[in-house]
């Protein structure tokens, strides 16, 4: 039953069968580079549509419980690690990439929160939301969700507890730190407010995203079926030691959430690439892009940003090597 879960319900391998038999009737043969390439974009595109709109329309009806003012109280009834752990597991039911997340951890850093606390928040949200489980256990199954996923809170927690132990919070630009205190109180939300609110994030949310993901699965489609495969596994393969640092420092100057991503890493592990160098690629993509370290700048003072980069980077490499090393055991 499961099974049928992860490769029908989620891996939507029916939807697959269907854009190959619909390629055939255009005349074209999805054995072909051609049509290879058109069922990919198209399989992915519907697939990943779907799964991005049920799974923003349920985590938005989640987070409607949780405004900031509610959050905030909420994150302010933790001490120690214990809060920490709360920021990441927090960050999980928050927006989908860095950049949509940075404002939110502004906020919760102004409110007078603990800045470790802020931080486990802000390393979490881009890379472990609810949807990138989903969406991975699509793709690569569910061992390898549960593991990246818990890998990723591990982070989070790790990295916001190291920026608390060395007190940075000097390094937090001054208007951060001089921000008022004023308590709002969350507004009382009827089932249609919440259910429209949810809604709408689907709306402004595809929106925003949908370019991304058109984006990565045309470059999923190029690499599945255009690059030959020698290529990939020369370069990020068992032959190639330094995979895993090379797929982070192409990661970080792109833009783009994990919707966006999965395609890419899809593609790139089916012609070769090691597990953990693909999911390496995905975390430096989704949690140290360029543009949100720029907006990351604007609050933060230069020694406390290459902080966050330090800790994100050699954690994610060494996430990375570890995927690697265990890739059997997963696959």
């Amino acid at each position: 039953m499961w099974t049928f879960i992860q490769e029908q319900v989620l891996g939507m391998k029916w939807l697959s069968e269907l854009m190959g038999r619909g390629i055939s009737l255009l005349g074209m043969d999805p054995a072909s580079r051609w049509g290879g390439s058109a069922q990919f974009f198209l399989y992915d595109t519907a697939k990943i549509t779907v799964l991005l709109c049920v799974l923003i329309f349920g985590i938005s009806y989640i987070q409607s419980y949780f405004p900031p003012e509610r959050s905030k109280r909420i994150l302010g009834r933790f001490h120690g690690i214990w809060a920490n752990i709360i920021g990441a597991l927090l960050g999980t039911v928050t927006p989908f990439c860095s950049c949509s997340s940075i404002p939110l951890f502004i906020g919760f850093t102004g409110a007078g929160l603990p800045l470790g606390v802020t931080f486990s928040f802000l390393i979490s949200s881009p890379m472990v939301d609810l949807g990138s489980l989903v969406l991975l256990m699509s793709i690569f199954g569910t061992k390898v969700a549960i593991v990246y996923v818990v890998l990723g809170l591990v982070i989070a927690v790790a990295g916001g507890t190291l920026i608390e132990k060395l007190h940075m919070e000097q390094y937090v630009e001054e208007f951060i730190r001089n921000a008022g205190r004023v308590d709002i109180d969350s507004p009382t939300l009827t089932q249609r407010e919440r259910l429209n609110y949810a809604r709408d994030q689907v709306v402004s949310t595809f929106k925003k995203i949908f370019p991304y993901i058109l984006l990565g699965v045309g470059i999923g489609a190029l690499i599945h079926n255009w690059i030959p495969e020698s290529w990939i596994s020369a370069v990020l393969g068992s032959r190639n030691p330094l995979g895993v640092m090379l797929a982070t420092v192409i990661g970080v100057p792109m833009y783009a959430d994990i919707f966006g991503t999965i395609p890419v890493a899809e593609a790139l592990l089916g012609k070769g690439a090691l597990l953990g160098t693909v999911l390496a690629f995905m975390m430096a993509v989704t949690t140290l892009s360029l543009p949100s370290l720029i907006m990351l700048r604007k609050a933060v003072k230069p020694r406390l940003l290459g902080l966050f980069i330090g800790i994100c980077t050699v954690s994610i490499i060494l996430v990375g090597y570890l995927f690697n090393a265990i890739q059997p055991i997963l696959i």
